[in-house]
């Protein structure tokens, strides 16, 4: 770096000493910053190493010192590493910003500033009331910032080096030299290897500190962050799982339309075991009937955006293979008016009971009850085969002479009977079960069709308990077939499956029920084995601190918009720096945690939907 590049700050000789400039020595010395002589009256030879030229832009806005500390250890708490911004680069100093230190041999410490504070530079009582009149007296003109000092407290994120013409990185494991260089991080290739941040995978925004992008001298200037998509270092993160967490109006559909629409894109397939690449089907349950609408170009995507996006490589537009899957339900009527994707009618048959007894379990049924419901079934479909109908079982049961046999026998008490009985015959499962629409285990190949995107809409089914039976009736039957060793149908095992799932806390809760605890450990199951099968959750919810922590903990890749709740917050398990931010967060912000792909950042969102959104 020449002389010129250096502006007014410290540089190293070459003996990795750290020299000052002749103006930084005489404004410590108070004398004359005369080019001709010193304040000793030494001649300008003996210091024309020091010479800088003041006419030509700093590369770099402060230096590290020594005196408050220069430490860097395993232990993050016990790390001191600061720098000193000078006058003219301060008021673009933000907490957050990432900022890079040289090493004499040509590394590189890459940095974030986690604090920022000023340090008086005379020793003065600045506490004093006739000093606080005088202040308020004085305007952000007269300010003295030669007065104080202002310094940034750094965070060491990694270590940049060169391995060939790769640059590399690795976790920080040495000290700056006192008086290093410190410059703000504008290489796109420098941020993103030093957070990790992959070239190519799943977009999901821009890079951004403090609700701002981060401008790079690139074209375009952002820095696009991606989700691992490949098995170069392990299995895509998408069969590694997703949640996506935000409040009302914080744009967490807006932004998961967004991030599903790029597993839709053309290019986009995974290898199964017998080598095929097979282009992933996607199924969303659709509580508000938003996902549709996926099926349609937002018109509201100029051609300029859609040039932007091009240039890097953000797939967009309306998604053409989008079947709407509309369960036909007693008493509801689905409009289907706000989306011009097919709509196909289902029933869920009786038969799916026959190995899923939880379906119709109830949130009440205690273990007892639950093993009695589990017998009464077995003996049903024993006698009636897979043909066998939900009200053919109500009549079974209801028959005074098998509830009599079972108690006289010892294998169900008749109150127990009884209780099985009161649950199971329910409006909500006359409502649901076995209804005049083809079932879903006819329609499978038409249902999980690769690269083809299916929504499930329940917004036009009131009762809750309904729409819980429905979801998970579906949902369960991708599940089992992923998991199974002998799938009834070959097309789920054999394609990788994105599993979408909106208000995801009203179906994955933690509860005291043998139906939730039956769910969360099929659910918790289809997590763990989700890498291997090719099946990954997606998980959107406005309540996180309500999912099971079973399911919780097989979650990878957290993306956080804004949160009010405070048992929200803390439950998404960010790390502190950044849940501090969460409540202050505009629309389509978000916070990023994926410890298998980057460190976590800030990110913002695409300002438009890449396909159809809202009315």
């Amino acid at each position: 770096m020449s002389d010129s590049e250096l502006g007014d700050f410290d540089r190293f000789d070459g003996d990795g000493e750290s020299t000052e400039s002749s103006e930084s020595v005489a404004s410590r010395d108070g004398g004359s910053t005369d080019s001709d002589t010193t304040e000793s009256g030494t001649d300008e030879t003996e210091f024309s190493r020091r010479d800088i030229d003041t006419t030509t832009p700093s590369a770099g806005i402060g230096t590290v010192p020594a005196a408050c500390g220069l430490k860097i250890a395993e232990e993050g708490e016990d790390t001191s590493l600061r720098a000193t911004i000078t006058d003219g680069n301060r008021e673009g100093i933000r907490l957050g910003k990432y900022l890079l230190v040289p090493y004499p041999d040509g590394e590189t410490l890459f940095t974030r500033i986690t604090e920022l504070e000023y340090v008086q530079e005379f020793h003065s009582d600045d506490t004093s009331v006739i000093h606080s009149r005088r202040q308020m007296a004085r305007t952000y003109e007269d300010f003295e910032e030669a007065d104080y000092k202002f310094m940034a407290t750094l965070e060491p994120l990694s270590v940049l080096y060169e391995e060939g013409d790769e640059l590399k990185r690795r976790m920080t494991d040495r000290v700056p030299k006192p008086g290093a260089t410190v410059s703000e991080a504008t290489d796109k290739g420098e941020i993103k290897t030093g957070l990790k941040i992959p070239e190519e995978g799943v977009f999901l925004g821009h890079l951004s500190v403090g609700g701002q992008k981060v401008q790079t001298g690139a074209t375009p200037p952002t820095i696009d962050y991606r989700l691992k998509d490949d098995y170069t270092d392990g299995d895509p993160l998408v069969f590694r799982h997703t949640l996506v967490a935000g409040g009302t109006g914080s744009g967490k559909t807006h932004g998961s339309k967004n991030i599903l629409r790029q597993y839709l894109a053309d290019e986009r397939a995974y290898t199964m075991d017998d080598g095929r690449e097979v282009s992933p089907a996607v199924v969303m349950f659709d509580p508000q009937d938003e996902y549709a609408q996926m099926h349609d170009d937002n018109e509201s995507l100029d051609r300029e955006f859609a040039r932007k996006l091009e240039g890097e490589g953000v797939a967009y537009g309306g998604h053409d293979d989008t079947v709407a899957f509309v369960p036909k339900v007693a008493g509801a009527s689905y409009p289907g008016e706000n989306h011009r994707a097919e709509q196909v009618r289902f029933s869920v048959p009786f038969s799916m009971v026959r190995s899923r007894p939880w379906l119709v379990a109830g949130a009440s049924l205690n273990d007892n009850q639950y093993n009695a419901l589990q017998l009464l079934l077995q003996r049903f479909f024993r006698q009636h085969g897979n043909s066998g109908t939900y009200d053919q079982f109500v009549g079974y049961i209801d028959d005074p002479a098998l509830r009599e046999e079972l108690d006289e026998s010892g294998r169900v008490h008749e109150a127990t009977y009884d209780a099985v009985k009161r649950r199971v015959i329910s409006s909500t499962f006359r409502n649901v079960f076995d209804q005049d629409a083809k079932s879903i285990t006819e329609q499978i190949k038409q249902f999980v069709r690769p690269g083809g995107l299916t929504v499930v809409p329940t917004y036009h089914i009131t009762d809750s308990r309904t729409t819980e039976t429905v979801v998970l009736a579906v949902a369960s039957l991708l599940i089992d077939e992923k998991l199974s060793n002998d799938p009834e149908f070959d097309r789920v095992k054999e394609t990788p499956v994105v599993l979408g799932m909106d208000e995801a806390h009203n179906f994955l809760t933690d509860a005291e029920s043998v139906q939730a605890r039956k769910v969360i450990t099929k659910f918790t199951e289809a997590a763990k084995q989700g890498r291997k099968e090719r099946l990954g959750l997606f998980l959107i919810t406005q309540d996180p601190q309500d999912i099971a922590d079973a399911v919780f903990k097989q979650i990878n890749s957290t993306v956080v918009l804004n949160l009010g709740d405070e048992d929200a917050i803390k439950s998404v398990n960010i790390p502190s720096n950044l849940e501090r931010k969460v409540p202050y967060m505009e629309k389509g912000q978000m916070v990023v945690y994926s410890p298998d792909n980057s460190e976590p950042v800030e990110l913002i969102g695409l300002s438009k939907c890449v396909t159809r959104h809202g009315d």
